[in-house]
């Protein structure tokens, strides 16, 4: 079993991840690691600030640590925001029964009520370096990109830290 898990900055996907961890024992795979593997070791051009360049340069990367995981009859967690809107496309009908999607995101209203606790625990999972250009409004922005693209391509979006109950997955 694969579990994938996307959604914006600060959703939590991490938090997520470790979550299952615990639960499951499974590994986990950070799509960040990869990107700044690639990024350090020179091979690409590319910044941690070309996000949709990123996207399209990670996922063939992505897509097939997935498959190749699925065809050993291997667990993982793979998480990170670059998973594009589209994914199902890259897999048939036998790796898609293996795959659990979880793509997380935050409401404006929630963003707006609870930005400072959202800064506070910005790094309960992973150490994050500046995090002083992040505003409500650039959150908002990206949590609604994800929420509008994958609500398109006919996904599924959970809001797991501000609804009353919490995916039963996540759960301590």
């Amino acid at each position: 079993m694969v579990i994938l898990i996307t959604g914006a900055t600060h959703t939590g996907k991490t938090v997520a991840a470790k979550k299952l961890i615990r639960k499951y024992g499974y590994p986990c795979f950070s799509i960040d690691h990869l990107k700044m593997g690639l990024i350090r070791s020179g091979n690409t051009d590319l910044t941690p600030l070309d996000d949709g360049l990123l996207t399209d340069y990670l996922w063939p990367i992505v897509r097939e640590m997935i498959k190749t995981a699925i065809e050993n009859e291997q667990d993982l967690i793979v998480e990170g925001c670059y998973v594009p809107f589209d994914w199902r496309k890259d897999f048939d009908a036998f790796y898609l029964s293996q795959i659990r999607f979880y793509c997380l995101a935050m409401r404006e209203a929630y963003i707006d009520a609870q930005f400072e606790a959202i800064r506070r625990h910005a790094c309960d999972a992973e150490k994050r370096l500046d995090d002083s250009d992040l505003t409500p409004e650039l959150l908002k922005a990206e949590n609604r990109a994800y929420i509008e693209g994958f609500l398109a391509a006919g996904e599924t979006v959970v809001y797991p830290w501000e609804e009353a109950q919490k995916m039963e997955c996540f759960e301590e």
